[in-house]
Parts: structure tokens; C-alpha cells; sequence
């Protein structure tokens, strides 16, 4: 972009030169002509230099507004799938359990508490009382999972939508298990392509944010998505400057 940049500049000058070589050398009859052609690329050129520059903030300004759209729902189903594994012990693979799930399912509501019991078997080998301390849950009741999570909001029923974007895109939600240490572990991943995104931008700033490679100023990859199929992780791709990302 930069070089673009240059280049332009670099040909605008050259063709101010132009302009003194024509006014001085070339035929009276010939300069007018000449001139206003001069004139015309000079203006393309200062016309294709200010959009140089304009594109890019252009399209910074749509991509923070669609990031900051995405990362809502994208939150959103990690929250509801965080719930479906806390009740089922796994994560949901499709969007229709998911809102059935949310719809109908229902967090327990526990509570600890640290008491001290006679230990029997203690007490016989010493005939002396012997205490030993347990953990105690009581259970006090069950809450909504949906109204835990969303109150009176029914934006849920939407969570494959994505709200930005090429209308109609959906989110790709996969969710499966990663093996560690012998011990079979839940995993998921929420996913959109940038491509869906910003298909309506310039192709060549969608190809340059296509090719992020660090999640300090920028979404890394060709997608925005939480959760991952290949490590155990239920964090965003995004920097913490777009929103909370784990």
C-alpha cells in the first residue's frame, strides 16, 4: 500500500514536470490538447492516491463494527455451551440441541460445607473418639439455565445467525473430544470466514486481513472463532481490544 502510494506521488510529480516541458517545448497548436490530458491523469492519479489511503481506514471502520457484532454471538455460544457441559458433561455439536438444551435444562443449585463425622473404624483401633472431616453438598434447588444466561432476552433462539456479514451466513459449530493423558476431553469450536464477513470490502484489504498471523493487533486466520478442535482451549481468536476472549 505504501509503494502504491509512492508510485502515485512519484507520477504526479513527473507529470507537473510534463506540464513545464509541454508549456516550453512543444508547439503552440499542440498544447492545449496535450495539456488537458496531463491534467486528467494528474487528476486520476491524485483521485487514486486519496483512495489509497481512504480504503484502509474505510475498511477499519467497518471491520471493528462487524468484529465487535461478532464476538457478541460468538460469546454467547460459548456461554451456552460452557452450560451444556457443566449439565451433560459435553459440548453440544449442532445449534438445534444447543437451543433445545437452553430451552428446557436446568442448572443445580448446591451447597458446601465442611462438616467433621466420627471416624468408626479410627475410633475402634484407638478406643478413643476419632473425627475426621468430610465435604457435605446439599442441594437447594435448580435455576433456569436460559434465564441464568440470557434473563428475558430470547436472542439465544438465534445463536447460528451471524449478525454481520453476507445475509443468511450461519455459524460452523463443531464439538467432539481431545485425547490427554489417557482421559478422553471435551472440545468445541464457533467459527465464521472473514470472507463472509467483509464480502462486500476490498478484495485486497480482505486478502491482507485474511493473512493476520498474531492475536495482539489483530484476528488471527481466515476465520474469528472460539473454541478449537485441535488444542483444549474455549478462548476467542481476537485481541482483548475487541472483547474479553476467554
Amino acid at each position: 500500500m505504501l509503494k502504491f502510494i509512492l508510485i502515485a506521488v512519484g507520477v504526479i510529480l513527473l507529470t507537473f514536470v510534463l506540464v513545464k516541458v509541454v508549456d516550453k517545448y512543444i508547439p503552440a497548436k499542440l498544447k492545449p490538447v496535450l495539456s488537458i490530458v496531463l491534467w486528467v491523469l494528474i487528476g486520476y492519479l491524485g483521485y487514486q492516491t486519496y483512495m489509497s489511503i481512504y480504503e484502509p481506514i474505510k475498511f477499519n471502520k467497518v471491520k471493528n463494527k462487524r468484529y465487535a457484532k461478532v464476538i457478541e454471538s460468538l460469546i454467547d455460544i460459548r456461554e451456552a455451551q460452557l452450560a451444556h457441559k457443566t449439565v451433560t458433561g459435553k459440548f453440544s455439536k449442532d445449534f438445534d440441541g444447543l437451543i433445545k438444551f437452553l430451552d428446557t435444562a436446568e442448572f443445580t443449585i448446591t451447597q458446601r460445607r465442611d462438616t467433621s463425622v466420627l471416624d468408626v473404624e479410627m475410633t475402634k483401633r484407638y478406643q478413643v473418639d476419632m473425627f475426621k472431616d468430610e465435604i457435605i453438598i446439599d442441594t437447594l434447588g435448580f435455576a433456569s439455565v436460559k434465564d441464568s444466561l440470557f434473563k428475558s432476552s430470547n436472542r439465544y433462539k438465534s445463536l447460528m445467525n451471524v449478525p454481520v456479514g453476507k445475509p443468511g451466513t450461519k455459524f460452523d459449530l463443531k464439538a467432539g473430544f481431545l485425547e490427554q493423558n489417557g482421559i478422553n476431553i471435551p472440545v468445541f469450536e464457533a467459527s465464521v470466514k472473514k470472507d463472509l464477513l467483509f464480502y462486500d470490502q476490498n478484495k485486497d484489504l480482505l486478502m491482507e486481513e485474511n493473512q493476520v498471523i498474531s492475536t495482539v493487533v489483530g484476528v488471527k486466520g481466515n476465520a474469528i472463532r472460539v473454541g478449537s478442535m485441535e488444542e483444549i482451549t474455549t478462548s476467542g481468536n481476537w485481541p482483548k481490544t475487541y472483547g474479553d476472549n476467554e
